[in-house]
């Protein structure tokens, strides 16, 4: 079926039941010689080009403000942030090049999710092709994350009065300790995260759930320590909203991954995490994570099986698609 479904679409263009959040700005960022492949972000949504996705599909963010910033993180950072001024060690922290390049890449990763979570609000569902960056805490950036992009849009959201409580589903290798620092003492958000135990961060702040995986656990493992957990938190906390960490990164063949999970137990992760959202109708953001693989094709494939799950798990889901085009009008 998902063969038929990656053509039917592609040939005939069909409208995806829902929008992208993207900008070509995302992958333009000089990261030099860097283990963060930006370049994905691209390819990405090349391959959703491919697939049948048209101009209007897609939502361009626009850059975060100090004043949704600040939501989040202190203002001594955001100076410090906005006018280049990070100690060395500071910026050694993030573990990437510091720049003004880097800046305005994460001020329009932040505020893609911020436009993500707005728009799944209104229309049940909205995929950020980037986000995620959740070791971010309020007064410094750690581990790739500058700004945490999944805080700043949550609070953003709250403060707003859009919702009441909100939930992060964490699915990235390595634990969000920004995202659960940050909300550990706020009853409103309850963050959940299934991670490598054995691997950074060295120090992981309690989430409102954790589940630790060690070194060479597989799908099976992966699997029964998920299950038990959806829909049951779904439906005992009942979120407003939910912002999905679809990390590709606990993949077998990533880098940085001491995990043995498959595409394939990754496919069945976030069809199970976000099937269960939509059939409770409670408005989901997908955001991407991390992903490392040393053949960035690999990590794209796995970030694309997340959207083609997130199509199934749509309230007019693949076959459903394929049977409205082949249908007589």
């Amino acid at each position: 079926m998902a063969d038929l479904v990656d053509s039917v679409l592609s040939l005939f263009g069909t409208r995806f039941p829902f929008k992208f959040v993207y900008t070509s700005e995302y992958w333009m960022v000089d990261m030099g010689p860097h283990i963060f492949p930006v370049k994905k972000y691209r390819m990405l949504y090349e391959k959703i080009i491919a697939l049948g996705a048209r101009p209007e599909d897609f939502l361009k963010p626009e850059p975060a403000s100090d004043d949704d910033l600040l939501l989040v993180h202190t203002p001594d950072y955001v100076n410090k942030v906005r006018s280049g001024n990070l100690s060395s060690l500071e910026a050694q922290s993030l573990e990437m090049p510091f720049s003004s390049q880097l800046i305005q890449f994460f001020l329009l990763m932040t505020g893609g999710t911020i436009k993500a979570a707005e728009e799944a609000l209104k229309a049940g569902l909205a995929v950020h092709l980037g986000g995620g960056f959740h070791h971010a805490f309020p007064d410094h950036g750690e581990g790739f994350c500058l700004f945490n992009d999944v805080a700043v849009a949550l609070e953003k959201m709250k403060q707003e009065r859009r919702i009441n409580r909100a939930m992060i589903v964490d699915g990235d290798l390595h634990q969000g300790n920004g995202t659960a620092s940050i909300f550990s003492k706020k009853d409103y958000v309850f963050t959940f995260s299934i991670h490598q135990m054995d691997i950074y961060p060295d120090h992981k702040p309690g989430s409102s759930l954790d589940i630790g995986l060690w070194s060479g656990d597989n799908d099976e493992a992966y699997l029964e320590a998920l299950q038990p957990h959806f829909p049951r938190l779904y439906e005992e906390y009942k979120p407003d909203l939910v912002i999905y960490i679809a990390g590709a990164d606990p993949y077998q063949k990533d880098l940085l991954s001491g995990l043995d999970i498959s595409a394939p137990g990754l496919k069945k992760r976030d069809r199970l995490i976000m099937e269960s959202a939509r059939r409770l109708k409670i408005p989901l953001v997908i955001v991407l994570g991390g992903g490392y693989a040393d053949q960035i094709e690999e990590t794209v494939e796995i970030h694309f099986n997340t959207i083609k799950e997130a199509i199934r798990a749509s309230k007019k889901g693949p076959q459903q698609l394929v049977a409205s085009l082949i249908s007589p009008k």
